[in-house]
This record gives structure tokens, C-alpha cells and sequence, in this order.
């Protein structure tokens, strides 16, 4: 793993508490019974350290509506086609980390 992810991703566990924190808050209710506390807000610092707000209002709606992943993943948009590449990323640096 890069060393600048490892870097973001530690920093971004001491802001935690400043973000909007909509991707941990997505993963409290989301239906996984495996969700908690914790899990959550490592996956909150894993979104903070490589999606901006707007990547994590879209990530944090597709929590909630998993389906909607789908529809973001075909599309033939270049902004979405992007936001998957980084959505992607934020996934890898999630389950290295928050597993």
C-alpha cells in the first residue's frame, strides 16, 4: 500500500469527529448485522482519507441503497466512471484497515 494512503488514512483518524461522518452514519443503520461503533468509524476514516464530501454523500447513498451501486458502476458518465475509480480505492484502504 502507498505509503501517502497510510499517511492520509492516520490523519484522517484524528478528524474523524470534525467530518460529517454521513459514511459511518450510513453504516450504523445500513442492514449488516456485523456493523458496529467501531467498524463504522475506521470506514468513516478510510472515506475521509480518499473521497471529498461529495464522494461520500454518493458512497454513504449507496450504503443505504446498495442497488444504486449498480446503476453509479455502468454508468457511461466520465464523473461516475471516476468516482468508482476513487470509490475503489476508499474500499481497498477500508478492508486493509477496518477488517
Amino acid at each position: 500500500m502507498p505509503r501517502i494512503f497510510i499517511i492520509a488514512f492516520g490523519l484522517s483518524l484524528l478528524s474523524t469527529a470534525a467530518q460529517a461522518d454521513v459514511v459511518r452514519k450510513a453504516c450504523l443503520v445500513s442492514t449488516s448485522k456485523s456493523a458496529n461503533s467501531r467498524m463504522c468509524s475506521c470506514i468513516q476514516a478510510a472515506a475521509d482519507a480518499t473521497l471529498n464530501r461529495s464522494d461520500q454523500n454518493l458512497a454513504a447513498s449507496m450504503i443505504r441503497d446498495p442497488e444504486k451501486s449498480q446503476d453509479v458502476k455502468t454508468s457511461n458518465r466520465r464523473s461516475m466512471e471516476k468516482f468508482w475509480e476513487r470509490y475503489e480505492n476508499f474500499g481497498k484502504l477500508a478492508e486493509a484497515y477496518c477488517s
